[in-house]
């Protein structure tokens, strides 16, 4: 038995000349929250659609929970549920009858999968209110409840908290968070507010230009992204060289922009500032800082990365 929800090998997609998807690989373990990350366009919807089956691969293989070929893909997938956009329902129908509508129209046996799937995120209780004048954050929640009618093992979830405000947000946070621990679902959510995932991924994909730039857990991240001196110089690259040389430095990013984070030498700034201004280096700033998500991504797309 696998211990994998999903995986995907050399997963390609092709729309014309563009290359959408190239040759990704991805595994997401049973019972985490992998978080996509890329900026609009890289490629993060397209696998999403892969993944749901609502757009063929122009190539690579694709794996739900151990099933690879298309019959056996074909019930893996009866075990996930996706919401790659808010689904279009009835604007004069309430919450519950918009999915008693969609329950039929798919074949879900049992009328009481409705009343689940709303209470799991909290539309429960809207009663007689009309899909019309829901907010952006409970239609959200009822793409989501229609995702989660099959009762799934595994959520596909494109950019779920876009355009919610800040309270919107962390509503929905919470919400997911209660669905991986309480329900083991494991996740696949793709975002651009990085910071956000920050708060809610258990293990990241880094994607840019339709590529796998790195896989990495929460856990792993947390130790990328520790405390440093970030330095901006004139020259980078020869500061840099001076700090290895003569402060025995290994463990540094040089960034564009004349930017250098340092990670040795945190307790003698000054020796650190010395020492360049004294071989002729322009030091136009310095800051003790700690990488964030978006940080990472922004160097692992234009950084060199030293230690």
């Amino acid at each position: 038995m696998t211990d994998n929800a999903l995986v995907t090998r050399g997963l390609t997609k092709r729309y014309g000349n563009h290359l959408a998807v190239d040759h990704v690989d991805i595994t997401i373990p049973k019972g985490e929250i992998y978080g996509l990350v890329g900026r609009n366009g890289a490629g993060k919807t397209t696998i999403i659609r892969m993944a749901a089956a609502q757009t063929v691969p122009t190539a690579g293989e694709l794996e739900l929970f151990g099933a690879t070929g298309e019959r056996e893909l074909q019930k893996a997938r009866s075990r996930t549920g996706a919401m790659v956009e808010i689904p279009s329902f009835y604007p004069y129908l309430t919450a519950k009858e918009n999915l008693e509508y969609y329950r039929r129209q798919r074949g879900v046996a049992g009328s009481h999968v409705v009343e689940d799937a709303l209470r799991q995120v909290g539309l429960d209780d809207t009663g007689k209110k009309k899909f019309k004048a829901f907010s952006l954050g409970m239609k959200q929640r009822l793409g989501l409840a229609l995702a989660l009618m099959n009762r799934p093992d595994l959520l596909l979830l494109d950019e779920p908290i876009n355009g919610l405000d800040p309270e919107g947000i962390v509503d929905f946070r919470n919400l997911l968070l209660e669905l991986n621990r309480q329900y083991q679902i494991t996740i696949l959510i793709s975002s651009h507010i990085l910071s956000e995932l920050q708060n809610l991924a258990t293990c990241y994909g880094f994607i840019d230009q339709g590529r796998m730039l790195e896989q990495v857990s929460a856990g792993k991240l947390a130790e990328k992204c520790r405390d440093c001196l970030e330095l901006r110089v004139d020259d980078a690259p020869r500061a840099a060289a001076i700090l290895e040389r003569q402060m025995g430095c290994r463990d540094f990013e040089v960034l564009p922009g004349g930017i250098i984070r340092l990670y040795d030498g945190l307790d003698v700034p000054e020796k650190v500032t010395r020492l360049l201004v004294k071989q002729g280096i322009s030091l136009s700033g310095m800051e003790h800082r700690g990488a964030n998500l978006e940080d990472y991504f922004l160097n692992l797309m234009g950084g060199v990365r030293h230690g």
